[in-house]
């Protein structure tokens, strides 16, 4: 087992890792002193592989335990599911002390970050997530969001969570697809902060793959640890937490665009990484060599690293509003080398469509 501190003060936490896990939560939540009401947040397919053990150890420890499920799939990052959420809570008649469990994936865990950052002006919540995403970045950091129609996570609100406890046997569920998809993001941890990371990934990629669980665990606790200090130093992204979002800008574009159906987010941003280095190589940031590098390990895992046949015009239109677009100055992550990227304060739009209208040959 191993345990990552954030360290922010009194809004600080844990982030606990390790094999076999679920049956010993009620423990882990049990030190947080929370009050004995808690409302586990999930989906259909997840709620049924893994809720009955959660609840049982929440109640062993005693805890009253109520369970609601939301449909699966980004759609359900919305306003309505948040009011579904909140009418749930109104009918079980819980107050301002107590508390969420998040059980899931990225979806999940915005949505129920959200709700508990809102509901009665904010309750306590733990994060449990079950995809390799959720499990490498969207459960740590405090981020909760909705989308809107016209733009990705553009309703929401830093709020940290009091624990995020992850158990790496429930990725022996995660499909192929869900599996590469989080991925990216520990190619993404890789590229911007860590070489050592990314060389791991390109020499044990192949095991990784099949899902081989010391490696995984491994690749996790190095992608939490990076994101731990990074939101340590910088929690409202005012600076340096801006580097978490390399492969976003054009990611999430690209989300927008199709209506948030087409790609997994992991897809979407090894698509935004690859377009990333495009432009860093147009700017002579980096070399032909390390774009080749990062373009190759995203192949090798199985991730597109092209833009899908969208409307062009859409996708810079969805780019425009992105919230790192600062006093209308469209800010970029772009790499220097493997482990090292930066905030470029100002990439024009007309290089951007440049980029993004040429694929890789």
């Amino acid at each position: 087992m191993e345990r990552i501190k954030v360290d922010l003060d009194s809004r600080g936490y844990e982030i606990i890792i390790g094999q076999d896990l679920l049956g010993q939560i009620g423990v882990a939540v049990k030190r947080l002193n929370l009050t004995p009401r808690i409302l586990i947040i999930s989906n259909a397919s997840i709620a049924g592989l893994y809720s009955d053990k959660i609840k049982d150890s929440l109640q062993d420890a005693g805890f009253e335990v109520k369970l609601v499920t939301v449909p699966e799939g980004e759609k359900s990052k919305s306003i309505g599911e948040a009011e579904f959420l909140y009418n749930k809570m109104l009918d079980l008649r819980l107050d301002r002390n107590a508390s969420i469990l998040s059980l899931g994936g990225g979806v999940i865990g915005d949505l129920s970050g959200f709700v508990a950052a809102t509901y009665m002006r904010g309750i306590a919540y733990v994060q449990v997530p079950t995809t390799l995403l959720a499990q490498v970045d969207s459960s740590v950091g405090g981020k909760t969001g909705l989308n809107l129609p016209r733009g990705k996570n553009l309703v929401g609100a830093f709020y940290q969570p009091r624990l995020v406890y992850i158990d790496t046997d429930v990725l022996k569920t995660l499909s192929d697809d869900e599996l590469k998809a989080g991925l990216a993001e520990v190619v993404k941890y890789g590229v911007i902060r860590d070489k050592k990371l990314f060389e791991y990934l390109e020499e044990n990629i192949d095991a990784i793959l099949n899902k081989d669980p010391a490696m995984l665990e491994h690749i996790i606790a190095c992608s939490c640890r990076i994101k731990a200090e990074v939101v340590s130093e910088d929690e409202r992204e005012s600076g340096l937490r801006a580097i978490l979002n390399y492969g976003h800008t054009v990611g999430h574009a690209i989300e927008v665009t199709s209506g948030y159906g087409m790609y997994k987010h992991g897809q979407a941003v090894a698509i935004g990484m690859a377009y990333a280095g495009r432009i860093a190589l147009k700017l002579e940031m980096i070399t032909e060599e390390t774009l080749q590098r990062q373009t190759d390990l995203l192949k090798k895992i199985g991730l597109p690293v092209e833009l899908p046949d969208m409307d062009l015009t859409k996708i810079t239109e969805a780019i425009l509003l992105d919230k790192k677009i600062e006093a209308d100055k469209i800010r970029f992550i772009l790499p220097q080398r493997i482990g090292k990227v930066i905030i470029h304060p100002d990439i024009s739009l007309d290089l951007i469509k440049e980029v993004l209208s040429t694929q890789n040959k």
